[in-house]
């Protein structure tokens, strides 16, 4: 595929680096010349400096034979011009940008974005994105990182096996004996820097991370074979009242009606923006790394601490001051994944990698076939895809037990007729059924090939 991204900042790096690990024809254009020449210098990528929404720069990248292009600059109106210029001039198939400002997404303007207007098929909204993810986190404690699926029927959670996780040790093979309501399929553990599909005969040890993939309604019941029993927080502190804090009070509000939210803000005048249209959430105004202003918005009797500005060192430093001040718990928003194999020892409990979660969006449309859905895990060690399976389909018409699926590869859940069937080697896959797999990096190609057939071809 002949992909053109439009901008080399975190974003635009992290989509090159996985369309290219994957042999794709990449050219990446940003107008900064450092960026340019760093993503050539570490990428087996083309690069072009100059606006990504200027035709003779989009020319020069190679529009007239793209498939698609990406634009994650860091401006909105680039990004949609680019996407228009890629449509008018060089009749691009799909078009994906990333708009931040929510005015452009509202309602009411819904027709902006047609075919007619201004011709963008995939809008990424991070702000949207990375605060459900964070909602997803706050109302299943006990995760590290949640995703739904098959129209919210079906949940992706990876759990923590600590030490007196009452399931290490057992094969995995024995949990539906021991568990006949587990409703769940581990598909994948994170063991000392691997990750692997295990076999039923293997088992979870502590300090493993494990994926497991269960029917929404059993999702909790899961978290407690699992040890982890740990009450939604309704005493919750926010740090950043930018546009993903924001929403994620504004959608507490609304989804937990018992919580009690407060905003610190470091803006006098954001402040008072976000406080005119939340009712029930308090903001204060104030440094958060001052420890009167934490007192003050009551972090010592908080059940949790959410860390969502944009310095990822205003976050670490706020999570360990709000921990040793007497807050129960900390989700901290973290860009720079140098910080991740440190956040443990410093006292952060979780964290959200805001790149990852974009990345995972754009993969969905990137990928071939009938793909409904794509979530990245491990900085891209594994997916978690939702597809389509067609006539065709290798899987369909055969027990699973008589499919050869090849390692690392796991099916977690079957979604037929707004109904979730968990897998079992019996059970036969019809076509139009959504199957939510799991597949290691290195065999997503084969799960694409899977679910795909030439008219899929794009």
């Amino acid at each position: 595929m002949r992909v053109i991204i439009c901008g080399a900042g975190q974003v635009g790096y992290g989509i090159a680096e996985r369309l290219a690990a994957e042999d794709n024809d990449v050219s990446v254009i940003d107008n900064s010349p450092t960026l340019v020449q760093a993503i050539r210098d570490q990428l087996d990528v083309r690069g072009f400096v100059g606006h990504g929404s200027q035709p003779q720069i989009l020319q020069a990248a190679g529009a007239e034979e793209a498939d698609m292009i990406i634009a994650v600059t860091l401006y909105d109106e680039v990004n949609m011009v680019a996407c228009q210029v890629a449509h008018s001039l060089f009749n691009v198939p799909t078009k994906v940008a990333r708009i931040r400002a929510q005015n452009y997404l509202r309602p009411e303007f819904g027709d902006l974005f047609s075919r007619e207007n201004m011709p963008i098929d995939v809008i990424i909204s991070p702000e949207i994105e990375v605060g459900e993810m964070v909602l997803r986190r706050i109302a299943l404690p006990g995760t590290t990182d949640a995703v739904r699926f098959a129209d919210g029927e079906v949940a992706m959670v990876a759990i923590e096996c600590l030490d007196d996780c009452p399931v290490i040790d057992t094969p995995l093979g024995q949990l539906s004996e021991l568990f006949p309501d587990l409703d769940a399929v581990v598909v994948g553990i994170w063991r000392q820097g691997t990750l692997f599909v295990p076999h039923s005969s293997d088992a979870m040890m502590a300090g493993d991370l494990a994926y497991v993939v269960a029917k929404r309604d059993k999702v909790r019941r899961t978290l407690s074979i699992f040890g982890h029993d740990e009450p939604t927080a309704s005493r919750i502190v926010i740090i950043g009242g930018g546009n993903i804090g924001h929403y994620v009070a504004e959608n507490i509000e609304q989804r937990q009606s018992k919580a009690r939210v407060k905003i610190i803000e470091a803006s006098q005048e954001r402040a008072v923006a976000v406080a005119d249209t939340l009712n029930r959430t308090v903001v204060l105004h104030g440094n958060a790394l001052d420890q009167k202003v934490l007192m003050e918005a009551g972090i010592d009797s908080a059940d949790l601490m959410v860390a969502l500005t944009n310095d990822d060192q205003v976050n670490i430093l706020s999570s360990v001051m709000a921990k040793r001040l007497g807050c129960d718990s900390n989700l901290a928003l973290l860009n720079n994944t140098s910080y991740y194999e440190f956040t443990k020892t410093l006292g952060i409990d979780a964290h959200v990698n805001p790149r990852a979660v974009t990345i995972s969006k754009i993969l969905q449309h990137v990928r071939r076939g009938r793909i409904r859905g794509v979530h990245s895990v491990q900085n891209g060690a594994a997916e978690v895809i939702e597809a389509e399976a067609l006539e065709t389909s290798m899987l369909v018409g055969t027990p699973l037990r008589e499919i050869d699926l090849p390692d690392g590869v796991r099916i977690g859940a079957i979604y037929r007729d707004e109904k979730v069937i968990m897998p079992d080697g019996g059970m036969m896959i019809k076509a139009k059924d959504r199957i939510v797999i799991f597949a290691t990096a290195e065999r997503v190609k084969q799960v694409e090939q899977m679910f795909r057939v030439s008219l899929d071809f794009f």
